[in-house]
């Protein structure tokens, strides 16, 4: 007996990630400047280290709800009334806390296709997106959003059949860092609407958007501010530097929220509890001081490699995705293999698309690291 005979086609179907391939090489290297990775540079707010501290010694360790604590439920439930403007005492819309945001994003997928369905992703793609498939035996379809990264309703129209369930919206993006304008994700809610298409969005970037991309309201843009039939996807670990503690929500239709809840039960059982309970302190932590330093950030990035290549403006998130100067005449993957030679570690883009003509830059590093990474790449690409 071996492994190949007992494996299913559905693990075999999907790679090892890619961004785990680079943090591998990276292993190797003394002292690198990593820019590859998208875990938070700064420390969990000490309220919120406080509460979680607090709910151990308090002995809430055991199971929650399997739908999450009703405190942070309810702190959820307000705080999306307050932000979209839905209706979460109406019964037609709840929430569920997650395992994180894959977490939200696996429950949605498994409670809405079946073998031969499909869902419409971009291209460029977070690395879980296309992972969905084989998980769910269903069938991905790429919307290619080059040379800007914007995935329009224009974009996702001919890409629909009659066996399209899903698409999936991921504004800010990982990796290209675009944020869609409200109406860009206006006229994405109207298309699905009308096709009666399921439309998840998942934004666990949303605190993560700079000041000249916000709505009108202020806000990160979301097209749960023009339709509440849709998923909104969010999280606590990017925006409050606890990945770790894999946490995330979902709120949109009960009947899909009552369903991923199902599976929840039988898969996660449910998010970690002194998480949980640190959760809500989270929501009431201003955070601002922190997206101000990554907004400067995105301007270093901007200033040293914009003269020299394509680069789309990073909107939000933590990250910039370059393209290989032409002139150079290389691949993303060969370029990103000469800067772990200089010791930087940036990721190719085949990793996150079918191309490979750009490489994610990831600005969760220090000012000071950050620097030196961008000298060496901008050496390159001269």
């Amino acid at each position: 007996m071996t492994g190949q005979d007992l494996l299913s086609n559905r693990v075999n179907a999907i790679d090892v990630s890619g961004i785990r391939k680079a943090f591998q090489l990276g292993a190797k290297l003394e002292n690198p400047i990593n820019l590859s990775i998208g875990q938070p540079d700064f420390a969990v707010p000490e309220p919120v280290k406080q509460a979680a501290i607090d709910a151990i010694r308090n002995d809430r360790n055991g199971y929650t709800l399997t739908s999450g604590d009703p405190e942070l439920l309810s702190s959820i439930r307000t705080h999306i009334q307050r932000d979209v403007g839905w209706d979460m005492q109406s019964g037609e819309l709840d929430a569920i806390v997650t395992s994180g945001t894959s977490g939200a994003l696996l429950l949605s997928f498994m409670a809405l296709l079946d073998p031969g369905d499909e869902a419409v992703i971009a291209d460029p793609y977070f690395v879980v997106y296309t992972a969905l498939g084989p998980m769910t035996n269903a069938t991905i379809r790429l919307c290619d959003t080059y040379p800007d990264f914007r995935m329009t309703a224009e974009r996702v129209e001919p890409l629909l059949t009659d066996r399209t369930k899903i698409v999936l919206v991921n504004s800010p993006a990982n990796p290209t860092g675009i944020v869609l304008t409200d109406d860009e994700l206006r006229e994405l809610a109207e298309l699905c609407r009308s096709r009666g298409i399921m439309l998840i969005s998942d934004e666990i970037y949303d605190l993560f958007t700079w000041p000249e991309h916000l709505d009108a309201s202020g806000h990160c843009p979301s097209p749960a501010r023009h339709s509440d039939d849709m998923l909104l996807i969010r999280g606590f670990g990017k925006t409050y530097g606890c990945t770790g503690w894999r946490l995330g929500y979902a709120a949109g239709p009960s009947w899909l929220i009552s369903e991923m809840a199902k599976l929840q039960q039988y898969s996660f059982v449910c998010a970690p509890s002194m998480a949980q309970a640190a959760a809500s302190a989270a929501l009431h932590t201003d955070m601002q001081p922190i997206v101000d330093r990554y907004h400067a950030r995105s301007q270093m990035v901007m200033d040293s490699l914009s003269p020299l290549t394509d680069l789309p403006e990073p909107g939000g998130a933590f990250y910039a995705f370059v393209r290989v100067p032409p002139q150079l005449d290389c691949s993303a993957a060969a370029f990103c293999e000469e800067a772990i030679r200089r010791n930087v570690i940036i990721i190719p883009g085949n990793v996150f698309s079918r191309h490979d003509t750009h490489f994610r830059l990831s600005m969760a590093a220090d000012e000071e690291s950050l620097a030196r990474g961008l000298e060496v790449i901008a050496d390159m690409m001269r």
